[in-house]
């Protein structure tokens, strides 16, 4: 059998907010990309989140070790917008006091 090489497609796609996502699933790059740099393997990831094939989740690994100044770039300006939002989330709703006030809720 003569083995012939593929090119893989990688299995991302930004959705319509801008965020990448994994094969049509609701699992996104950030997610794969930070459990891979927290020190989980593949097969863990795949164990976390079933929805993911294993070949996909090794693609995007792979594609990460290729390009990984562009998808660092791609989760710092992710984490800016989540800082971004909650700090407005944070001016509208003040965290500070919220047990006392959910506690003083649940005694009423």
């Amino acid at each position: 059998m003569l083995l012939v090489p593929t090119t893989e497609l990688i299995p991302l796609a930004a959705d319509a907010t801008g965020v990448v996502r994994i094969s049509k699933t609701r699992v996104t790059l950030d997610t794969v990309v930070t459990a891979f740099l927290e020190g989980a393997t593949a097969e863990e990831i795949k164990e976390q989140y079933t929805s993911l094939q294993l070949s996909d989740i090794y693609v995007v690994i792979a594609y990460y070790l290729r390009h990984p100044i562009e998808v660092d770039a791609y989760l710092a300006e992710r984490q800016n917008l989540a800082a971004a939002v909650r700090q407005k989330a944070e001016k509208r709703f003040s965290p500070l006091g919220i047990r006392d006030r959910l506690l003083s809720r649940r005694n009423q």
